[in-house]
Parts: structure tokens; sequence; C-alpha cells
């Protein structure tokens, strides 16, 4: 039986919980990187590694959680058995999804970003790409 569209993540909690991401974990990594190499740059590598594996990792031992999704109550989920994301998954849903937006030149993003908002199964490319689905909690 098909579960309830409503049980599924739509584009705004989506977009909110990464924004608070944003907020919450992005700035303070500016900082730390910005400390340890003394450039506060927002391009420095070192911060893009550490939100990198924030995004991968957190996820795998959160149940599918980052701090923004915990906050608005949705998590990361495999499509297919319902389990948290594995390393695997994070890394398929992270590290090749986002090769594919910048390969695109963003447009994938904005074709994501309509897949979430128009879908019935509110998957985007990342959760194609992954095998995997974002839900309320």
């Amino acid at each position: 039986m098909e579960e309830s569209i409503l049980y599924k993540a739509g584009f705004w909690i989506r977009l909110g919980a990464g924004v608070l991401d944003s907020l919450i974990i992005s700035i303070p990594l500016v900082i730390i990187a910005g400390v340890l190499t003394g450039n506060f740059d927002t391009d420095e590598p070192i911060a893009k590694l550490l939100s990198a594996l924030y995004s991968i990792l957190l996820p795998v031992y959160w149940y599918g959680r980052t701090i923004g999704k915990r906050i608005c109550g949705i998590r990361i989920r495999q499509y297919d058995t319902h389990e948290p994301p594995k390393i695997g998954t994070m890394l398929m849903r992270v590290v090749v999804a986002g090769l594919v937006y910048v390969l695109t030149l963003g447009i994938g993003v904005i074709v994501s970003a309509f897949m979430v908002g128009l879908r019935e199964d509110r998957r985007a490319i990342h959760d194609f790409v992954a095998g995997t689905e974002v839900v309320w909690d």
C-alpha cells in the first residue's frame, strides 16, 4: 500500500532545513577553518571539506538527520528499505549528486527543486542517485 503523500517532506520544509544547516553549521565551520588557516574566505577548501563531512557523516550516525532536519522534524531514509542512510548512500547523495549539479551548471539544482515541489513522491535528483527520500519524522 502506498504511503500518504503527506508523509513525504516537500520543498519548503527541505529548504528551511537547508537554510538552518547553513546558519548553524556553515558559518561556524568558516570561522573554524579561518582560525586554522588564517583565511576567513567562504571558499576556503577546509570549510568546504568540513561541510561535506557534516552532510555525509551526521545523517549516517544520527538516523538520517542533520541539525536543520532535526529542528524541522524531517529525516533522510533509504527509499526501498526505509532504513537510515549508510555511508555509501550518503556519498552518492552528496558527492555524486553534487557532481551532477556542477556538471549541469546548476540546472540540475533547479530541476531538483521542481521535482520536490511537483512530483508525488517528492524526490529530487540526489534522491534518485542515492536511492533515498526525505520524510516527516
